[in-house]
């Protein structure tokens, strides 16, 4: 026997396609608008969301039966807070500058829908190793979306990718920008990051008919 069963595994495959928490719950849209202009600001909330809910998705299932009710949504949030100031003081010592682009937005992983839904609709009736799986699985499908939009944002809007150019030398005019290519300002506007996450959900709908509504 592997070490997930089928339904285990599950929880981790379903929320990268047909569960998606950004294109099928609509969750997590504002920082996926917010902070995919470039794709390691994606790779890094990406991360940092999947380090809180999965540990966050653990420390709930463990306080479960001792946690009164009238207050669980406050013991939740103190719980996501703790970790989210951990995850930010950990970027401050590791990568200050990235830390300084998304300071307002991993402060807003406390409020993220996504984290707050997961501990109220999985991790308060099931087991650690379970939750764990759960928040992995709804991170990574966060994650996955975010790194999608931010990947075509900075390749279109700024012919770069992990701040590397590609797509050659605008300045210079070396590469594409040679026979007249040009950046797409517009892919770095907010406004932009929205009508890609719709092409993705276009694009996963026209692929499971199951997933478009009646």
């Amino acid at each position: 026997m592997g070490l997930l069963s089928k339904k285990d595994a599950k929880l981790i495959t379903d929320p990268l396609a047909d569960n998606n928490p950004i294109t099928i719950q609509v969750l997590g849209i504002c920082s996926a608008l917010a902070i995919t202009a470039q794709l390691k600001a994606s790779i890094v909330m990406a991360i940092s969301v999947m380090a809180v809910l999965g540990i966050g998705n653990v420390v709930i299932s463990l306080m479960r039966n001792i946690i009164p009710s009238k207050i669980r949504i406050i013991v939740q949030l103190v719980v996501v807070a703790a970790l989210v100031i951990i995850v930010d003081q950990v970027l401050k010592a590791f990568s200050y500058e990235l830390s300084k682009t998304l300071s307002v937005f991993v402060g807003l992983i406390i409020t993220n829908c996504i984290i707050m839904g997961r501990f109220e609709a999985f991790a308060l009736a099931n087991g650690p190793w379970r939750s764990f799986l759960d928040g992995i699985g709804n991170a990574a499908g966060y994650g996955l979306i975010l790194i999608i939009v931010g990947f075509f944002r900075e390749l279109l809007g700024s012919g770069t990718l992990l701040g590397f150019p590609v797509l050659g030398d605008p300045i210079e005019k070396k590469g594409l920008y040679a026979i007249g290519y040009e950046n797409n300002g517009f892919m770095l506007l907010s406004p932009m990051a929205l009508i890609v996450v719709g092409i993705i959900i276009w694009v996963q709908r026209t692929r499971n008919k199951e997933l478009i509504e009646d």
